[in-house]
């Protein structure tokens, strides 16, 4: 979940409003800080800016569907995503809902209807990506690293993750969240060796960190090693 400072940046949709919406944001995001990914976070956060807007911004969905994820409430994210397949968004808001939605496709096991999605937005990505930052062009490798991965061609997924990606340092989350991916399709692949192999780098990633900008987070990347060895990502 971003910051509110991030937030105040993107802004709010209802700029009269503009000082109630921060409020009511910093607030869930309060939840965040306490307490990381929950279902109660998700719930404040469509209670504050969905289900009581009356024009929910197509960033808000997708931060939700987002959330709704990290607690691996899959179909609910898609429920979320379904809202936005036909409009009109920013560029920023397409790659972001584009990079959910294969995500979201690909875990829930549609893994045709992220292919078909694939295709018929792979020119803007890898357009998009050109210039985009490493961390953005990260998160593309593994949604379509995921899509793949869904389709069982396991060889090909593994492949896309070794785009060239160079650590940022010892506390760096993008890594983490690659060897993550890794270890889902070793998983997903029924490779014991493999999986192996990939639990103990993801593992050694982890102890390398120096610090966490959170108090839960040390752990809940713990179990996401550990779920993701138990095809659950």
């Amino acid at each position: 979940m971003i910051s509110p400072n991030d937030r105040k940046k993107i802004g709010f949709p209802l700029l009269v409003s503009h000082a109630s919406e921060m409020k009511k944001y910093t607030e869930v995001y309060g939840l965040f800080l306490e307490s990381g990914y929950t279902k109660e976070l998700c719930e404040a956060y469509a209670d504050a800016f969905i289900d009581n807007a009356k024009k929910p911004s197509s960033f808000d969905i997708i931060q939700l569907a987002s959330l709704y994820d990290r607690i691996y409430d899959h179909k609910t994210a898609f429920l979320h995503l379904e809202k936005l397949l036909d409009k009109k968004m920013s560029s920023d808001e397409r790659f972001f809902f584009c990079n959910e939605a294969l995500k979201t496709y690909s875990k829930i096991g549609n893994w045709r209807e992220a292919a078909d999605f694939r295709t018929a937005n792979i020119n803007f990505l890898q357009r998009y990506t050109e210039k985009a930052p490493l961390k953005k062009q990260a998160e593309l490798y593994m949604a379509l690293a995921l899509t793949d991965c869904a389709a069982k061609n396991y060889q090909q997924a593994l492949k896309l993750l070794k785009f060239g990606y160079k650590p940022q340092g010892a506390n760096d989350f993008v890594l983490l969240e690659i060897f993550i991916t890794v270890v889902y399709i070793f998983a997903k692949a029924g490779d014991e060796e493999g999986l192996k192999g990939a639990l103990g780098n993801a593992q050694s990633c982890l102890k390398l960190f120096k610090q966490f900008n959170f108090p839960w987070q040390k752990e809940y990347y713990e179990e996401r090693i550990e779920n993701a060895a138990n095809c659950i990502l």
